[in-house]
């Protein structure tokens, strides 16, 4: 390669040295009075080429070509049509200039003008077809990256771009199995949403996926998505639907109940919903499970949730009825609820310490799992949690669909006890062979606690779930999930593309990548002049934390996995995302995201507020006969 980028280089010196004798030859009367030039031109008198002067321009000119094509240079942006019709009308005047001046200093002036233009823009030209014009944003690495795309019917596949050996080289990220699970991870502004996920949506819903998408600062992934699915609807084989469970406006929300009683065989399945509830509404109880009270509050509630599923074939059982159930009069509740067999065992903590005096106990026990759930009881998380306009088996091969879950960073600690429930109860739900394949994309995954994340990351994939995990650091996903559980998370997946991080983060990813050898030259001199010049190979970091630390936007790196049937010889990557041009140009005409609550009669607001005093009403008729 060196030896090939040195021959260029010769070509294009001797193509300057060319020039300069024809400007000499056919000027030879201002230089005739130096002796040296007039035994020069004796010398090349001799070929034909130079004393005829269209013959010699073009060889010039075709030395020019070749000798630049192979330079080092840097362009931000290349019109390649203007720099085309600049090239070939400064070719042309160089080559037919001696026709139209005669010799002297006007016609050298000219024709070293379009000499110098042409060699500029064959350069630029040069590196632009070549692969050498690698702009600002390109990185250099220290090693080759995979070069073929490998698609499949499942697979993403990212285009990158980067420099290896002072050369421009487009690669691809290719994720041929999305399901044995992807992390993104990267500071805020490293170019995550622009880079990967805007990527992983495009690609999936063409590929028809159905599509569970939990937007942390909706709309900016919701917007895109229901986009996108606009216009590759037709890649599903049914009809898909889009659905959007949003808090903040009530009329842009669909309704779901995540404790839909069809969902639910087991009072197992009721703890979980009130595990996920509870913790998430509380997040430094992930630390103290097992704790007294957190235990307490978390039993007490997986029995109002069960008995609600019992009766009357649950036409009650939603979260804002158990919410509401919850905070009536305990002797009231106790009383109702020990009429089922299946909860006693559930509530003999609570009628022992109430039978046995122990008020001081049971006030504790009830309060902690009254006071933190105080902070659902909103009208508007009332309405999307209380109706029945989609289910949660996203993937059913019968109905695929694409739902949306919108957070607010300004109400997270209260929507996410809400949103953690939709998802807890949708990976049970979907998490079953023989469905529809399926994405989850879970966009700031430290902002939702997700109990046995680490365990659906482990069995999702032979159920064709995809699962998408994003955060700013993997301190945020320690300090929410606990450094074991964190450790498995990350160890489990097999896609990871990071960004820019910091710190201990940057060193464990550096660690994952592996290690390279590095050739080192080392001078050393000595008193008598003679200096010793010593070569050695030594391992160092793939990608060094150092250099993960100070990615710039739009950087990644990261590795992949592969198939049995697709393998991928090089799985690390440190490149350049490029990003989809045609949808970033798009997004200004994307559509907005369409009302989706009409209000036949009345106001919306009325019927929001109405819907609230109507559970409220429930429970009073429920529990009317327990007082």
């Amino acid at each position: 390669m060196k030896n090939g980028m040195g021959i260029l280089r010769i070509l294009g010196i001797l193509s300057i040295i060319l020039f300069i004798v024809h400007i000499v030859y056919h000027d030879f009367s201002l230089f005739s009075q130096y002796g040296t030039i007039v035994e020069i031109m004796a010398f090349f008198d001799k070929f034909e080429f130079v004393r005829r002067p269209f013959l010699c321009k073009v060889f010039v000119g075709i030395l020019a070509v070749i000798g630049t094509a192979g330079g080092k240079y840097r362009v931000r942006k290349i019109n390649i049509t203007t720099h085309a019709v600049v090239f070939l009308i400064c070719a042309s005047c160089f080559i037919v200039s001696h026709l139209f001046c005669r010799p002297g200093i006007v016609y050298m002036v000219i024709t070293g003008f379009c000499y110098v233009v042409c060699l500029f823009v064959s350069a630029v030209m040069g590196a632009y077809f070549l692969g050498t014009s690698f702009g600002d944003n390109a990185v250099k690495v220290n090693f080759r990256q995979c070069e073929k795309l490998m698609d499949n019917n499942d697979s993403i596949n990212i285009p990158t771009r980067y420099v290896y050996n002072d050369k421009l080289h487009h690669g691809w990220i290719n994720v041929v199995n999305p399901y044995r699970a992807s992390i993104v991870l990267g500071t805020p502004g490293s170019g995550k949403s622009y880079s990967v996920y805007y990527h992983y949506i495009e690609q999936m819903i063409r590929k028809g996926y159905a599509m569970y998408l939990y937007d942390y600062k909706y709309p900016d992934l919701s917007k895109v998505a229901y986009n996108i699915l606009l216009r590759y609807a037709d890649s599903y084989p049914d009809k898909i639907r889009f659905y959007v469970i949003n808090f903040d406006d009530p009329a842009k929300t669909n309704r779901a109940n995540p404790l839909n009683p069809v969902f639910l065989n087991d009072i197992i399945d009721a703890y979980e919903a009130a595990y996920m509830v509870m913790i998430n509404l509380n997040r430094s109880w992930v630390q103290k499970q097992g704790d007294f009270f957190v235990e307490s509050a978390i039993v007490f509630f997986t029995a109002i949730i069960w008995y609600l599923k019992l009766y009357e074939n649950g036409k009650y059982c939603t979260l804002p009825h158990a919410i509401e159930l919850l905070m009536q009069k305990y002797e009231s509740v106790f009383a109702m609820l020990k009429q089922k067999e299946e909860i006693k065992n559930y509530l003999a903590p609570f009628i022992n310490a109430m039978e046995g005096g122990a008020q001081d106990q049971l006030q504790g026990q009830l309060a902690s799992a009254q006071i933190p759930l105080t902070r659902l009881s909103s009208p508007a998380i009332y309405w999307a949690m209380s109706g029945d306009d989609f289910t949660l088996d996203i993937n059913n091969p019968e109905e695929p669909k694409v739902v949306c879950i919108a957070n607010n960073p300004d109400r997270q600690t209260i929507y996410a006890a809400a949103l953690s429930l939709y998802n807890s109860r949708l990976f049970k739900i979907i998490n079953k062979p023989g469905k529809h394949k399926c994405a989850v994309l879970l966009d700031e995954l430290p902002t939702i606690y997700i109990k046995g994340l680490d365990n659906l990351i482990a069995t999702a994939r032979s159920n064709k779930v995809a699962i998408v995990a994003g955060a700013q650091d993997m301190s945020q996903i320690v300090r929410d999930y606990g450094d074991k559980e964190a450790k498995v998370i990350l160890n489990t997946i097999g896609n990871v593309f990071s960004g820019q991080v910091k710190s201990e983060t940057a060193k464990m990813l550096s660690e994952n990548f592996g290690k390279i050898y590095v050739e080192k030259k080392s001078v050393s001199f000595s008193e008598d002049k003679n200096n010793n010049i010593s070569l050695s190979n030594q391992l160092e970091d793939l990608i060094p934390a150092s250099i993960i630390s100070t990615l710039s936007q739009g950087t990644f790196v990261g590795n992949v996995a592969d198939n049995y049937e697709q393998k991928i010889e090089q799985k690390n990557f440190h490149a350049e995302i490029v990003v989809n041009q045609e949808l970033i140009a798009n997004m200004k005409q994307f559509e907005e995201i369409p009302v989706l609550a009409e209000c036949k009669n009345g106001s919306m607001e009325e019927l929001i507020q109405q819907n609230y005093m109507k559970i409220k009403e429930d429970i009073k008729n429920m529990i009317y006969p327990y007082l």
